[in-house]
């Protein structure tokens, strides 16, 4: 199946100075070796970062991050199938106490 990285863990990892080939170690050392994605909606957050930058350097900084980011890393467009499968996982989740935050 594989994994889709909330863009919370990329967001840590740039802030920590982690390179993309290091963050990719640091999850094949936890998740396993597996297929590894960004979401189209994760990709928008990071995106994000790039325009509200205090100045040009970090946008710069957040741009090059982003794009070794994909260069290494497939995005998985948001659809009605994703979201019927985050419905699903989220009330699960919280049918067992366990609440996944999502922005609103």
């Amino acid at each position: 199946m594989g994994l889709i990285l909330d863009s919370s863990v990329v967001i840590a990892a740039e802030r920590q100075r982690e390179t993309v080939p290091q963050l990719m170690r640091r999850i094949v050392s936890t998740a396993g070796d597996q297929r590894v994605a960004l979401s189209a909606v994760g990709l928008i957050e990071l995106v994000h970062a790039v325009y509200r930058a205090p100045n040009p350097v970090h946008s710069q900084n957040h741009e090059r991050f982003i794009a070794d980011l994909l260069a290494d890393m497939e995005v998985v467009p948001y659809a009605k199938a994703t979201a019927l499968l985050t419905g699903k996982i989220d009330g699960e989740q919280r049918a067992q106490g366990v609440t996944i935050p999502f922005a609103t």
